[in-house]
């Protein structure tokens, strides 16, 4: 009975011996990789497990899953962005500049609709529109003679619910599909190949005033700078604004050209963006 116990506690530390690395293993590839933000299945591959193998040993060794595991990674992340941000945002804001860099060279103009403009929501102004293959899957892009108004990414809803949110943001004005119209401006915003010299490219804004505030606010965090929330609404002059901002940020007409992927929660937590 003796020898008998003694061969099975070996065995019990030769398995836990083999969990304990294979979860540093699964630790290890989540640290190095968490901004490609790795599913459990492929963590799991990554460690020659099953998933469910995975999780359960996961939780028994760190006590969370993965998947909250690569949340804290993250959030950890997030907040040392924001920590290095300020110095950089603070001088780019002083100055009134956007960043040279930012969006590859694209240089943006912005021409915003007069209060008068934002009164009739769109009448008798012609909005063409098409969509076309971006590298993060197909877009609505809308323009008018004076700008790109409108950039959406098209998810499960589908198509004809970007062009009815496109509606609801311009009730009166006359909506044409007419992808040939969009194309040009897509290619200055998304180029297939390297660019040589800056792009450039005017965005006509439908808001409040405040609104346009906020997204020209935006357009001024340099590429691979986050900010929070809160340090928005300071540099537009409404320190205690941080909420109204949050839902000016929420409303932004046009993703990924005005940044607002680059705003996050001050405790790094990111929100949901179009």
């Amino acid at each position: 009975m003796t020898c008998a116990s003694g061969i099975g506690a070996q065995e019990g530390f030769v398995i836990m011996s083999t969990d304990y690395h294979q979860i540093e293993k699964a630790i290890k590839y989540l640290e190095e990789n968490f901004q490609d933000q790795p599913g459990l299945e492929e963590v799991a591959q990554h460690v020659n497990l099953s998933p469910y193998h995975l999780q359960r040993l996961f939780r028994r060794w760190v006590g969370i899953s993965p998947k909250r595991f690569l949340q804290f990674l993250t959030i950890d992340y997030a907040k040392t962005l924001l920590d290095e941000s300020h110095s950089i945002l603070d001088a780019t804001f002083e100055t009134g500049l956007s960043s040279p860099s930012r969006m590859h060279d694209l240089f943006v103009n912005v021409d915003a609709v007069t209060p008068g403009e934002f009164r009739r929501q769109g009448a008798g102004l012609q909005i063409w529109y098409g969509v076309h293959p971006s590298p993060f899957g197909d877009c609505l892009l809308a323009v008018t003679e004076r700008g790109i108004c409108d950039l959406s990414f098209i998810t499960h809803a589908g198509q004809q619910e970007c062009v009815a949110e496109l509606h609801r943001r311009w009730s009166q004005a006359e909506l044409n599909e007419n992808p040939n119209t969009t194309k040009p401006l897509f290619d200055q915003a998304f180029p297939s190949a390297p660019h040589n010299g800056k792009r450039s490219v005017t965005l006509f804004l439908h808001g409040t005033n405040f609104q346009i505030k906020v997204w020209e606010a935006l357009l001024k965090i340099p590429t691979g700078f986050v900010c929070s929330y809160e340090d928005v609404a300071r540099y537009v002059g409404k320190p205690s604004a941080a909420r109204a901002v949050g839902n000016a940020v929420g409303s932004n007409p046009i993703s990924y050209i005005i940044p607002c992927h680059r705003v996050i929660r001050k405790m790094g937590l990111v929100g949901n963006y179009r």
